[in-house]
């Protein structure tokens, strides 16, 4: 007897009629990523669905001011990336700092930049996440390298006044709140 989803008595039929003899065969239910938990943003009263922003150099969000999250390679050592992240943030702090800033938002002012997803995998687990998740752009400083020596030019030795972060003083805005899920 065949089921719905190419199980059979004996193992597995495949997409191509191929049959597979299996003793166990282990199905999953499948992950569901959250970004940041499903940490739910909101900036000046207003919620913010982190979906509909797009990740400047992979690690803070279109539109939102001081919030930065680190996410890893998806194609090589995670720590290598969250390393980078971790330095050029301290040096948008140290540069906060000396400038007497309090709020920086990346902002997203070029036109042609078109969304693209932000991750290309066809996993299903994937593919289930990418309506939830920010969009990358086509190009830099929206666009996602997933490498390492781009990466490390972009991040440990480009200017951090790159007339994308928009730095400001005192309270033009409410600084966002994020509200844990849990």
């Amino acid at each position: 007897m065949e089921s719905r989803d190419g199980r059979t008595e004996t193992g597995l039929e495949l997409a191509s009629g191929k049959k597979l003899d299996a003793d166990i065969i282990v199905t999953a239910t499948g992950l569901n990523m959250k970004l940041m938990s499903g940490l739910e943003l909101i900036v000046d009263g207003t919620p913010i669905a982190i979906a509909g922003t797009m990740s400047y150099k992979g690690m803070m969000y279109s539109d939102i001011p001081n919030l930065a999250s680190a996410l890893g390679y998806t194609n090589a050592s995670w720590t290598l990336k969250v390393d980078l992240t971790a330095a050029y943030l301290c040096r948008v702090l140290n540069h906060m700092d000396r400038h007497g800033y309090s709020q920086c938002t990346p902002r997203l002012r070029d036109s042609s930049i078109r969304r693209e997803p932000a991750i290309t995998f066809t996993s299903g687990y994937v593919k289930r996440a990418l309506p939830s998740l920010p969009s990358q752009g086509s190009k830099k400083p929206w666009k996602l390298n997933q490498n390492y020596a781009l990466d490390m030019m972009s991040l440990r030795f480009s200017r951090i006044e790159d007339g994308t972060l928009e730095f400001s003083r005192g309270r033009n805005s409410r600084v966002g709140r994020a509200v844990s899920p849990l």
